[in-house]
């Protein structure tokens, strides 16, 4: 049984039992695997704490990876590049659940992939570090489809329409997978932004929203398994 010493970032954890934890994490040195972590639930001093394995902490972890199944085991542990606001933010703490749930949900692949892993990190400090933080999930979900492979093709932006499934501008039309309207006009200026540019992007309420739901139907079109996430409520309650 292999021992591998990686960096990782918790996407969810899952009660098992009484005492212990499923945790899936996307490492660093070998992509996504889980983690049954027994007893972490006891109440003890020391040791592991149930802390570490909130959605998207960044660890670092030295654990046993089993060849022959899908779960494996953390020897030693320690917290990577602490938050110092997510988990006491209401608004950024609704942000990291519902991104865990979305790069959990499409995020497969068991082997290391540096410039995912980089993306994630960098984001998730971004994140902790800044205040106007409103349309961070917008950016960050545009800028994660590069990696999956379906980042809008932009060479005919100043046509009036946007192809969901094809993923181009276009025309205006009755294709039920063409936006349009404003619906396309705000999502262009999404893909105008970057972190280094966000803080100056401004949606209304209704008009985040519709961005929202417009990624969540490209996620759809475009990533088999996707399902809408259940934090999604919560999240958009916390914008209204």
């Amino acid at each position: 049984m292999p021992i591998i010493s990686t960096n990782a970032i918790v996407l969810s954890s899952l009660k098992f039992g009484d005492t212990s934890l499923i945790v899936k994490c996307f490492t660093q040195q070998e992509g996504l695997k889980s983690y049954l972590v027994r007893g972490v639930l006891k109440s003890k001093k020391g040791g592991l704490k149930v802390a570490y394995f909130q959605p998207l902490t960044q660890l670092k972890i030295v654990a046993n990876h089993n060849t022959k199944g899908t779960l494996h085991t953390i020897k030693e542990i320690q917290v990577y590049n602490s938050y110092q606001s997510i988990y006491q933010d209401v608004v950024k703490q609704s942000i990291a659940f519902f991104l865990s749930e979305v790069v959990s949900n499409v995020i497969q692949e068991e082997e290391a992939n540096d410039a995912l892993y980089e993306f994630l990190e960098t984001s998730f400090t971004w994140l902790d570090s800044r205040e106007k933080i409103a349309n961070f999930h917008l950016v960050f979900l545009l800028n994660l489809t590069s990696f999956l492979g379906f980042y809008p093709d932009t060479s005919d932006r100043e046509k009036q329409g946007f192809h969901l499934l094809d993923g181009f501008f276009t025309d205006p039309s009755y294709d039920k997978n063409v936006i349009s309207g404003n619906e396309c006009v705000q999502f262009k200026k999404l893909l105008e932004t970057n972190f280094e540019n966000l803080e100056s992007l401004t949606f209304t309420k209704s008009e985040r929203q519709m961005v929202l739901q417009t990624l969540i139907t490209y996620y759809k079109l475009h990533v088999d398994s996707f399902r809408n996430p259940k934090s999604l409520d919560v999240l958009e309650a916390v914008f209204r």
